[in-house]
């Protein structure tokens, strides 16, 4: 059964806003290191995801991993791993590319399409739920999970 430990409620009105929706976001997560994107296609997902990777000084280029399902990025001091898990036929596939232990790294994961992946996420995790208003406005929930 999925605990709910805190949320936090935030609205993006356009790109502009979407600094400080990440700065948020972060604080919101303290040490937590498993982030999970859940919307639509076209949501803005990615977008977020880039923009938190540059809230962490990531100097690497951000963009989907949809083909190779993950892809790693570096800062001065840290490694961060974006998965996109849309792609997948079958949930072990996950494993096929030692998705436990990057989760188990310690490392910042951001993952797309968790939905494709329910038996391997870990017990404790951000929930990020992205809705689109409208073309430029997000409703965005950030949920502290513990199962």
């Amino acid at each position: 059964m999925m605990k709910q430990t805190e949320t936090l409620e935030l609205e993006s009105r356009g790109l502009k806003d979407l600094p400080r929706v990440a700065k948020e976001i972060a604080e919101f997560a303290q040490d937590q290191t498993v982030w999970l994107f859940e919307g639509h296609m076209g949501a803005g997902k990615t977008t977020l995801i880039k923009e938190i990777c540059d809230l962490y000084g990531v100097v690497d280029l951000v963009n989907s991993p949809t083909f190779s399902i993950v892809n790693e990025y570096a800062s001065a001091d840290d490694t961060f791993y974006h998965f996109d898990f849309y792609r997948l036929r079958e949930e072990e596939e996950a494993l096929d590319i030692g998705f436990e232990e990057y989760v188990s790294s310690g490392h910042l994961c951001l993952i797309e399409w968790p939905s494709k992946i329910p038996s391997f996420i870990p017990d404790e995790y951000l929930l990020i739920e992205i809705e689109a208003i409208d073309e430029s406005r997000r409703q965005i929930k950030v949920s502290k999970i513990q199962d």
